[in-house]
């Protein structure tokens, strides 16, 4: 009796140990990731001009970004961006003027207005329908009622059970 007990208690401390170490992991993992979405100051041209071109598709190349393509279309492209970024252009200004020469095939991330926001709003539709549904369905899975026992099937369920 006296052995239960303790071995009960070595759990019961050890639960609770395993609590702290997991309470530790996401205290250490979120200051992780507050600390690591600190800004590291103001970006530099260059850099400002690769983060736009990184949303740039490349007008020649299929699936790859202007800042990431070798094509020469692409260089144009990464030197327009350079040149307007150092003007002192918004990024927005920037898009806004490349989409106006190539069109909105050129964005990478569609914009998030009108029809284009289908896109990003139809996904989320979808992934909420099929969890109601599964709720839905699951419900009815376990609110059917079920067959009535017999006195002969319960008399042998209790006489298995007493066995």
């Amino acid at each position: 009796m006296a052995e239960s007990r303790r071995a009960r208690a070595a759990l019961d401390v050890g639960g609770r140990s395993h609590l702290w170490m997991w309470a530790l992991l996401a205290l250490v993992l979120g200051g992780a990731l507050v600390l690591g979405r600190g800004d590291s100051g103001q970006q530099s041209d260059g850099q400002r001009a690769h983060d736009i071109a990184t949303e740039i598709r490349c007008p020649t190349c299929r699936g790859l970004s202007a800042a990431d393509s070798d094509a020469p279309a692409a260089q144009a492209i990464r030197d327009d961006i350079l040149r307007r970024v150092q003007v002192g252009q918004t990024g927005g200004e920037i898009r806004g003027y490349l989409v106006s020469r190539y069109g909105a095939e050129i964005l990478l991330r569609p914009e998030r207005r009108g029809v284009a926001s289908l896109v990003w709003i139809l996904p989320v539709v979808t992934l909420l329908a099929s969890v109601a549904g599964m709720v839905l369905a699951f419900r009815r899975w376990r609110s059917r009622p079920r067959a009535p026992v017999s006195a002969a099937d319960q008399a042998l369920v209790d006489e298995a059970l007493r066995q």
